[in-house]
């Protein structure tokens, strides 16, 4: 099966669905330079570098799985929630046009959890509505990456996986069993660089040292939200932003050996399930977050991937032997 990533970032979805000969992915596009610089360092397709509004569905290669993880700012209770009012919103429209003109088997769209309840929910009934209007059985769950995975992470997101065929609907499901999360500590780097380090230099370092006084060792992290820091009890990271690098909202904080710091790129990478060998492009720090902010967790998506190639299988199977 051939498989499209739009809005493809890190490139998550692909990464996962073409791990082996099932699936390929023969078609990535993103706006950013930063996206295509890390997508082409871990993708044997190069990534299309072009805004996705201008694109025509005909010049889109024919697929049988299109992935989106289509932007979130629109509907984020940390952004100004205008909805479609957003133009990065118009960017649903269009993926609808691309649907329509290519009718894939099945697509699978990812967003914040405030997409469910953005404007009362007619935000989200607009969405289902244009699915369903395009002959797609739809189901939709708002997943936690710390509760379904390994990884300590809270990250509540919206998953919606649409199906031409209907005996694959029927046998698809978001049950997923809960997981026991590993230590932050082990998805923490060695020698830390000591820009990544907090001190007096910082305006609001009195209130973060006052605040920030357990060890990592002990399985705490802190969030700093803008005027405030606090302990997140639960013993998990806090949902990892697109703004991490430039001090803005819930960044994760923690104190270890040498001192408070924020965490570096390549552990907000291994937060969001990326494997070590995954190569991060030589641009600024700042993007870095930003791609790894704004990217999908790798096991929940591998989730949702091996239950729909389980499914996949069994049916091909059934056909077989009648």
């Amino acid at each position: 099966m051939n498989l499209i990533d739009l809005c493809a970032g890190t490139g998550a979805f692909s990464y996962v669905f073409c791990q082996n000969n099932k699936i390929k992915c023969i078609y990535a596009n993103d706006i950013l330079d930063s996206a295509e610089q890390i997508y082409n360092l871990n993708h044997t397709v190069k990534l299309h570098k072009q805004d996705i509004m201008t694109i025509k569905p005909i010049n889109i290669p024919t697929h049988d799985i299109l992935c989106c993880g289509f932007p979130c700012q629109s509907f984020s209770i940390a952004g100004q929630q205008k909805g479609f009012d957003d133009e990065r919103s118009n960017i649903f429209w269009k993926l609808i046009e691309i649907i329509e003109y290519h009718r894939p088997n099945i697509v699978i769209l990812e967003n914040v959890k405030n997409l469910k309840s953005h404007d009362n929910g007619n935000t989200f009934k607009i969405i289902l509505e244009s699915l369903t209007k395009l002959n797609y059985y739809v189901k939709f769950s708002i997943l936690n990456t710390s509760d379904i995975t390994e990884i300590p992470q809270h990250r509540e997101r919206i998953y919606i996986v649409c199906f031409k065929d209907k005996q694959l609907y029927d046998l698809f499901d978001f049950d997923f069993s809960k997981q026991q999360n590993r230590p932050i500590s082990q998805f923490l780097e060695q020698n830390i660089n000591k820009k990544y380090y907090y001190t007096e230099n910082l305006k609001v370092y009195n209130e973060i040292k006052k605040c920030v006084v357990k060890h990592i060792d002990d399985n705490v992290i802190y969030q700093y939200r803008r005027y405030f820091v606090r302990e997140n009890k639960n013993n998990v990271c806090p949902t990892l932003t697109c703004n991490m690098g430039t001090g803005g909202h819930n960044v994760p904080l923690l104190l270890d050996d040498n001192g408070i710091r924020k965490l570096t790129p390549r552990e907000c990478f291994n937060l969001q399930g990326f494997p070590s060998d995954f190569i991060l492009p030589d641009i600024s720090d700042n993007k870095l977050y930003s791609l790894a902010g704004n990217s999908v967790t790798i096991p929940v998506i591998k989730l949702i991937y091996e239950k729909i190639i389980t499914i996949l299988d069994r049916l091909t199977n059934h056909q077989i032997l009648q």
